[in-house]
């Protein structure tokens, strides 16, 4: 028996691998060689396609699609039919396989509804996409980035919050981390509130 759930109106192919405590809800397709971590949840009609790697406490909303190379580590969120590319210039008559580029999402970064990620990028630690937010590059570890294409629009905290900036430090308004930036790099500052 299974240690994870997955609604009866989805498709778990065999040689996927799905970890305990995982949700998967209706109308997904795990196909095989994908690895889901463990405490995941996938909202309904979630693909999640050959080669694809999510790590643990993942949460996936409705109407994702994850395509080959694509890569996601612990504790991210991935909002409403955001997109993920996996080719730069797809034409219907020429294969491309060969060609899949690969996208990281890091630790801990969300993406909001509807937000389209260009292959061959890679979202930074805690950043923060905001939701229609068409990402063309590289994002920075807990920046905020909107807007199409998405640009630089200040900075969060591992929880959430914007930080404000006084000189190259700030102090989360929620949690009360604080954080350190020297050259448009941001990182918490450790052992000190």
């Amino acid at each position: 028996m299974a240690d994870y759930f997955a609604h009866e109106s989805s498709y778990i192919d065999a040689g996927a691998q799905v970890g305990a405590g995982t949700k998967i809800w209706h109308f997904c397709h795990v196909m095989s060689d994908a690895q889901i971590g463990e405490r995941c949840n996938l909202g309904q009609n979630v693909l999640v396609a050959s080669g694809v790697t999510i790590g643990n406490n993942v949460k996936i909303q409705n109407n994702v699609s994850l395509y080959a190379g694509v890569l996601v580590e612990d504790d991210v969120f991935l909002g409403p039919s955001m997109v993920f590319t996996n080719v730069i210039n797809p034409r219907s008559h020429v294969s491309r396989k060969d060609e899949y580029k690969t996208t990281l999402v890091r630790r801990g970064a969300s993406v909001g509804a509807n937000a389209t990620i260009v292959c061959g990028n890679t979202l930074g630690k805690y950043c923060f996409v905001g939701a229609g937010a068409v990402v063309t590059k590289d994002v920075p570890d807990y920046a905020l980035v909107y807007g199409s294409p998405a640009r630089l629009q200040g900075w969060v905290c591992q929880c959430g919050e914007q930080l404000k900036f006084e000189g190259e430090r700030a102090i989360c308004p929620s949690c009360g981390d604080v954080y350190r930036k020297q050259n448009q790099v941001v990182g918490p500052e450790r052992g000190v509130k």
